[in-house]
């Protein structure tokens, strides 16, 4: 299926990234050029940076954007759940708004879902963060590797691509966006992952 003619829907959590979304912004709408324009759903989750002012001016000159804006911080689970409420298209991508997460790689996911899963999670493998937050995040996926027996290097991944029956399937709350993949698998979704480019925290 030529990627063309999906309905895609991006879902965005934002927490205090002012400085980054008309950055993401233009990364996003560069990766789209000459195709047909997703629907881009920005969730400010209580943010108190200015980021809400920005959205709501992103929102206002670009049709194809839409905000879901909290009075206070309520937690990246609640924050992806109504995205995906919202969410019109055929194939969800989540990703995080801190610049980390690379557009560039969206078509990747999605030939990977193309090949017949139902949902495919990026793999930061050669990850930019400290080592105080890489080796507590190998446990953590090792861990569920052998609880879940997914065979998932990156659970925890905010770059992930599903096909809109996944994310009508679960519901978020808490810390359960850490175990999406495991939620998917549970309810017998075909699960599988690419190495995703991993830029640093700027």
């Amino acid at each position: 299926m030529n990627v063309n003619s999906y309905n895609i829907s991006i879902v965005i959590p934002i927490y205090n990234e002012n400085d980054s979304l008309k950055i993401l912004l233009n990364e996003i709408n560069s990766v789209f050029k000459n195709r047909k324009k997703p629907e881009l759903i920005f969730i400010d989750d209580g943010s108190s940076d200015g980021s809400t002012k920005t959205l709501k001016k992103i929102v206002l000159d670009n049709t194809h954007v839409k905000l879901i804006s909290f009075k206070k911080n309520y937690g990246k689970s609640i924050a992806l759940n109504e995205g995906f409420n919202l969410a019109k298209g055929d194939i969800v991508i989540t990703m995080d708004g801190d610049l980390q997460d690379d557009p560039k790689e969206i078509f990747s996911l999605i030939d990977k879902l193309n090949q017949g899963y139902d949902m495919v999670s990026g793999w930061k493998k050669n990850r930019k963060d400290p080592i105080s937050k890489r080796w507590p995040s190998k446990i953590f996926n090792f861990v569920l590797r052998i609880a879940t027996g997914l065979k998932i290097h990156d659970f925890n991944c905010g770059l992930k691509a599903y096909k809109k029956i996944v994310v009508n399937s679960i519901t978020l709350y808490g810390g359960l966006h850490r175990y999406i993949p495991a939620l998917a698998g549970q309810k017998n979704f075909s699960v599988s992952e690419i190495v995703v480019n991993h830029r640093p925290r700027k």
